[in-house]
């Protein structure tokens, strides 16, 4: 269904420590118990604090990087589903997009979400924008001013429903409309990053961007929590788009 839903798309496009006890915690739900249960318990939380991180997430985009070296100076990096902020910080830094390392290339890191995004030293910020909307993508590409993108990311996700089949396929609606615009936008050899949730569809969307990118990988990052369905989809070497 997506395969041929995307095609048409595309086709008319171009042409906090562990096991701790918690107490006076009454008059709160038990998924709120849960949550601060697991933050307490959880290292990248404090981690996170101590090197100034706005959140814990950013250390999925960090081991993804370090491993597969997809983030470097000089570099044009597109951000979607940016807040709070975390990935946008380890962008900023990797690709030199606040000048913070001498003799090495100026970077741009332009960060986009549906929330306000508190500013970020080297970062074009577009809060309260809703990357899915045809007015949000002209913003972006007016930006860039006819410069081609090096790495999209996306760490975006629906709000949930409770019902797995709509959550899925909300989710995968997200990486469909990120990779239409990365196919658009990117230089040849980029890298597109999309969350998903493991499910039904995996495959098919792996196959779409198969299409576009040399290889596709799936990543689930040790910082990802190992309860959680998420994954991620690591696309490298952009082929380019070919008009027939």
């Amino acid at each position: 269904m997506f395969s041929k839903q995307f095609s048409r798309t595309l086709h008319t496009t171009l042409c906090y420590c562990k096991n701790v006890k918690l107490k006076n915690f009454k008059g709160k739900g038990a998924s709120s118990a849960q949550w601060l249960t697991r933050q307490l318990s959880d290292p990248y939380v404090d981690k996170a604090k101590m090197m100034n991180y706005r959140c814990r997430s950013a250390f999925k985009l960090v081991e993804m990087d370090d491993r597969f070296k997809f983030l470097s100076p000089g570099q044009i990096v597109i951000d979607c589903g940016a807040a709070p902020g975390s990935w946008t910080q380890v962008a900023v830094k990797r690709v030199n997009a606040d000048n913070s390392k001498e003799n090495a290339p100026f970077g741009t890191v332009i960060s986009i979400d549906k929330q306000q995004i508190y500013p970020i030293m080297g970062a074009t910020i577009l809060g309260n924008s809703d990357f899915t909307t045809a007015s949000t993508q002209d913003k972006i590409k007016t930006l860039l001013e006819n410069k081609k993108v090096d790495t999209v990311l996306s760490d975006m996700a629906p709000n949930a429903t409770g019902v797995k089949d709509m959550d899925d396929e909300n989710i995968i609606n997200l990486c469909y409309s990120v990779l239409r615009f990365a196919v658009l936008v990117s230089n040849i050899d980029a890298t597109l990053v999309v969350k998903l949730w493991q499910s039904n569809y995996t495959k098919t969307l792996e196959n779409d961007m198969l299409h576009f990118y040399k290889t596709v990988k799936t990543v689930k990052p040790q910082a990802s929590r190992s309860d959680s369905a998420e994954i991620f989809l690591l696309a490298r070497e952009f082929k380019g788009l070919k008009c027939s």
